[in-house]
């Protein structure tokens, strides 16, 4: 590998390609030789504006050029990148500036008014960047204290992330250069990217996975990047139609929007004359999202699993050997990982433990959180991911959360396998299997999403799960929303079910 640093990346090819296409949006491209000058000169006036070596500079928006010049300029400055999503709240967005104490702020305004209203109630102005529209920069915090930096520059913090907080606070994450470049090269060679390759990046780069997957590990291929501001199937759709996208990755919920709005326009196959891989990872992957999308794409849906304290990626399934089941594949090589039992043992062939990781691309740590630190990763450097899974002859299948297992009538229950028999209904989008306290143990509440126009009573689908569920796997109660709730990734936020669980209890 030619890098050290993330920056590097940029540097190396503007030196060897200068004229080859790095990035593209709505508004124009930049070729590798523009990127780089754009990433200085972005970075000089970061500096002028006060940030300093080992300041955390938050950065607020959605997909865009001006964004991505950003995060490379403020490791330029030797800065902590802190990438937040646009389509935060306030609070949200609120509770990472006040862990994370931010020197500088920074927003994209120019595609997302979301971030324009971050700005104005941050008092944000203009920063009139030469070369870049858009960008307004908060007041300097003199207050906020630089880190120190690293004697190594690659053990430096490359991105701050707070974790989506499906299931509970967000965590802020640091993911040092060595840690993302370890991930996002090696997910590039498992899907043999190369400088020929254009990656349309629909994931948002505030999201481990379209950071490190999609626009690290494209631009550390000489590859190009077509930036989507946001996710819309329709745009998607009109931009793989103009023939020149090569690979797409995104979530499954998203895959199964596009499969969705493919069967409303009647299009028995997408046209995508240059695709050549569609991936998906970020969530868990069913069995029914999976055959809608390969039928509607007309070629294999590559899996993957990892997690954003792991750079992300830990695992894919080979593109020279698709599979027929939603296997996540085998381990990145240079991973190391172990399947451990309730008692701390290490479980045998086909037995499900939980999945534990070692190698290069696990976090330093979480921000400002020792104690939760060593509880995640332990003193010979195994991270404990918290999901459990089950290996079959090399590959790895997730079993579900480990915080979700519930205990029901002395079985163990794994909302994930719910989950996927309900998705399997022809009339349910999605689905989210919680537990809840009931007056016999513990309950199961289902909450489901059905497709457009489609109507299905709460006894139909009772029945249903009836005959495909075992009796304690069947959910207590249904739910049926208009639309449940996603980060921006396309993960379903079970914080925010459980939490409208809790009060209706």
């Amino acid at each position: 590998m030619p890098f050290r640093l993330v920056t590097d990346i940029i540097r190396y090819w503007a030196a060897r390609t200068p004229d080859a296409p790095a990035l593209t949006d709505a508004d124009r491209s930049w070729t590798y030789a523009e990127l780089d000058r754009a990433v200085r000169a972005s970075a000089k006036a970061l500096n002028d504006a006060g940030v300093r070596n080992g300041d955390r500079v938050l950065l607020v928006g959605e997909n865009s050029s001006a964004g991505v010049i950003l995060y490379f300029a403020i490791l330029g400055c030797r800065g902590w990148p802190v990438i937040a999503n646009a389509r935060l709240t306030e609070r949200e967005l609120e509770e990472i500036r006040q862990h994370a104490r931010p020197r500088l702020s920074a927003f994209v305004t120019e595609n997302s008014i979301h971030a324009l209203r971050h700005a104005q109630k941050s008092r944000a102005a203009d920063a009139g960047f030469a070369g870049l529209s858009g960008v307004m920069l908060g007041p300097v915090d003199p207050e906020s204290v630089p880190q120190d930096s690293e004697t190594d520059p690659a053990n430096d913090v490359a991105a701050l992330i707070y974790t989506s907080g499906t299931t509970g606070r967000a965590k802020g994450v640091m993911l040092s250069h060595g840690n993302l470049l370890f991930a996002a090269t090696g997910a590039a060679n498992v899907r043999r990217m190369t400088a020929d390759d254009r990656m349309l990046s629909v994931l948002p780069i505030s999201h481990i996975l379209g950071l490190s997957g999609v626009l690290l590990g494209s631009l550390a291929s000489g590859a190009e990047v077509q930036l989507l501001a946001r996710f819309d199937p329709a745009s998607l759709l009109a931009k793989l139609e103009q023939g020149r996208t090569t690979v797409l990755i995104g979530t499954p919920a998203m895959y199964g929007m596009i499969a969705e709005y493919a069967e409303r326009k009647a299009l028995e196959r997408i046209s995508a004359p240059a695709l050549r891989v569609i991936s998906t990872a970020g969530a868990p992957l069913d069995a029914t999202t999976k055959a809608r999308t390969e039928a509607v794409f007309g070629r294999p849906l590559y899996n993957g699993y990892g997690t954003t304290e792991c750079s992300p990626t830990i695992t894919l399934t080979d593109i020279d050997a698709p599979r027929p089941d939603c296997s996540v594949g085998a381990p990145l090589p240079g991973l190391e990982t172990r399947l451990v039992g309730a008692a701390g043992q290490e479980v045998r062939p086909g037995e499900i433990g939980e999945l534990q990781v070692r190698g290069p691309g696990v976090m330093k740590g979480y921000y400002r959180a020792p104690e939760e630190t060593s509880l995640a990763i332990d003193a010979q450097g195994w991270f404990r991911t918290g999901d459990l899974a089950r290996v079959v002859e090399g590959s790895v299948f997730i079993v579900g959360r480990a915080k979700e297992m519930l205990i029901r009538f002395g079985f163990n229950v794994y909302p994930a396998e719910i989950e996927s028999v309900l998705n399997a209904h022809p009339k349910i989008a999605r689905s989210a299997v919680l537990g809840s306290a009931g007056a016999g143990g513990e309950d199961i509440a289902a909450f489901v999403e059905l497709r457009r126009g489609e109507e299905l009573s709460h006894g139909e689908l009772a029945e249903y799960a009836a005959r495909l569920l075992a009796p304690y796997k069947r959910p207590s109660s249904y739910s049926f929303l208009e639309a449940l709730p996603l980060t921006p990734a396309g993960k379903v936020l079970k914080s925010a079910l459980a939490a409208d669980l809790a009060k209706a209890g």
